[in-house]
């Protein structure tokens, strides 16, 4: 799989459909304890069902050789109740990253009278302060990286942790593993991995009705546990640096900005056909990526191939997060990918004011976008076909007038609807923790709890 993983990196994608087809063929037989449910999340033409089964398998081997273990240890669960409901957010990411910055104000916004709140990580400090702002968030901020598996396990039960939250999945340098213990009661699996975990280990995923309707929940192991709007948080208050000038930012001084600041594994085929067909169709457009030594040149070399001057792709370097928010103010219109769409770059995107046009899919991954969407009213920039995607995106390109005034309610939406309310939001999510709670004390099995 290493090899896949690279070829999708550079975007190199000539062998594209002959992976698939193997690494699907793999999981159909049942086979797939070697391929990490991730790598199913970018793969066109994967189903919810078909991500369900990977992941299903990738834990299936695990469970075994964990078992003696786990069975060793057979955790047991405190009688009684307490005043406050204990709360522990597990990740390697505590730091300078997408998800902390997603969640510090959630953290800091937490009602202490009713939980207590812990922090479990097995990830270095970066260096870059918001390792310290976190840590002054929690109750307590435990460091397990020294701890294997089954000793991190203890330490979560020790505390007495009566909700374990994990922020990871199966992405990179993920620990998920400890939930395969059962440290805590209750289990949920949150924001860090679009998608299901698998296996029986995890109780809820925390979600909303757009990215998961009910209907899709055969394709996921946890219960739907529903926030009203989007199932992301973004903070209220993240600071927009100064806006550069084009030239700054290493742009042209006219021109439209079609921009798109996913990373590079996630560009498929298509949709990168379908962004040289819009740069052909709005002449002196340029289309902004972020720069990535290992694609850039391949990314040059298709645009030739559809008829594209290379130097109408730029890319980006990577800058501290302010001074992101300031440069992204330049971009017009932000495009989306599929089947991964978009998450921290998207709403970042409509934190700074610039609208997102997206193609929502049937899995989590390719309903994010239009998640936020909806949670910021702007679902008219929701399609659900490749040919509407691109008929939006040429409008948008074409019609100063029809972008102009969707960015004005993009700017008048910005603090007047759901999305950036991060009070609400936590106010929101600690419900769901309540009702989760509620019912294990009620010797309840976890069902669809949340907004209606």
């Amino acid at each position: 799989m290493r090899l896949y993983n690279l070829t999708r990196r550079m975007c190199e994608w000539d062998e594209l459909e002959m992976w698939r087809g193997r690494i699907l063929s793999i999981v159909a037989r049942g086979e797939a304890s070697t391929i990490s449910p991730f790598i199913l999340l970018a793969m066109p033409q994967v189903s919810a069902i078909e991500q369900r089964a990977c992941a299903d398998l990738w834990m299936k081997t695990r469970l075994a050789d964990s078992a003696a273990k786990r069975d060793a240890l057979a955790f047991r669960f405190r009688e009684g109740v307490r005043t406050k409901i204990r709360i522990g957010y597990l990740s390697c990411d505590f730091h300078e990253h997408a998800t902390s910055l997603l969640l510090i104000e959630l953290f800091e916004g937490h009602d202490d009278e009713r939980f207590e709140i812990f922090a479990y990580s097995y990830g270095a400090d970066d260096g870059k302060g918001m390792r310290q702002r976190l840590e002054k968030s929690f109750e307590r901020f435990v460091d397990i990286e020294a701890l294997s598996i089954a000793e991190a396990a203890e330490a979560i039960h020790r505390d007495g942790i009566d909700i374990l939250i994990d922020l990871k999945g199966y992405t990179r340098n993920t620990r998920t593993e400890i939930l395969t213990f059962r440290p805590a009661p209750v289990q949920v699996n949150y924001l860090g991995y679009p998608g299901t975990l698998g296996g029986d280990f995890c109780d809820y995923i925390i979600t909303d009705r757009f990215l998961t309707p009910p209907d899709s929940a055969a394709a996921y192991s946890e219960s739907f546990a529903y926030l009203p709007d989007s199932y992301q948080p973004h903070s209220r208050y993240s600071a927009i640096g100064a806006l550069p000038s084009r030239a700054a930012a290493g742009l042209p001084e006219e021109g439209f900005v079609f921009c798109c600041f996913n990373q590079a594994y996630k560009i498929t085929p298509e949709i990168f056909a379908l962004w040289c067909r819009l740069l052909a169709g709005c002449p002196g457009s340029v289309l902004w990526l972020l720069k990535d030594a290992m694609a850039e040149g391949n990314l040059r070399n298709l645009a030739f191939q559809h008829g594209i001057e290379p130097s109408r792709l730029l890319f980006a370097e990577a800058k501290p997060q302010i001074e992101h928010l300031g440069r992204l103010q330049l971009a017009d219109l932000v495009l989306d990918t599929l089947p991964y769409n978009a998450h921290t770059t998207a709403s970042d995107a409509l934190w700074v004011g610039v609208p997102i046009v997206t193609c929502a899919g049937d899995t989590f991954a390719s309903r994010v976008a239009g998640s936020l969407l909806h949670a910021i009213d702007l679902p008219e920039l929701i399609t659900t076909n490749l040919h509407g995607y691109f008929e939006l995106a040429l409008s948008l390109a074409t019609k100063p007038a029809q972008l102009a005034q969707l960015k004005q309610r993009l700017l008048t939406n910005r603090l007047t609807t759901p999305l950036f309310d991060i009070l609400a939001y936590t106010r929101n999510l600690e419900g769901l923790f309540e009702a989760m709670w509620q019912r294990h004390l009620a010797g309840q099995a976890p069902a669809a709890i949340g907004a209606v």
